[in-house]
């Protein structure tokens, strides 16, 4: 056998500028859900902090984040 024959399959890398898999895990991307229900870019990044919180790495802070951006919004809507 010639090696130029043989096929290696290589895991295709991941896209962690389009797709990055702390944001496409489950059915939905998160920012097809904030640009179909059309967030505003305020709970748009609330609910982005909320749904990656369990699969980025520190969830404590991502949590903080999302409330910051929900206390934000409470504000602007006073």
């Amino acid at each position: 056998m010639i090696m130029e024959d043989v096929k290696i399959f290589e895991k295709p890398e991941a896209d962690v500028v389009n797709h990055p898999a702390h944001y496409t895990f489950g059915k939905y991307e998160v920012i097809d859900v904030i640009e179909d229900w059309g967030l505003n870019y305020r709970l748009g990044n609330a609910l982005k902090y909320l749904a990656r919180s369990n699969h980025k790495g520190d969830k404590i802070n991502d949590l903080n984040k999302a409330v910051w951006y929900i206390n934000r919004e409470i504000e602007k809507c006073k």
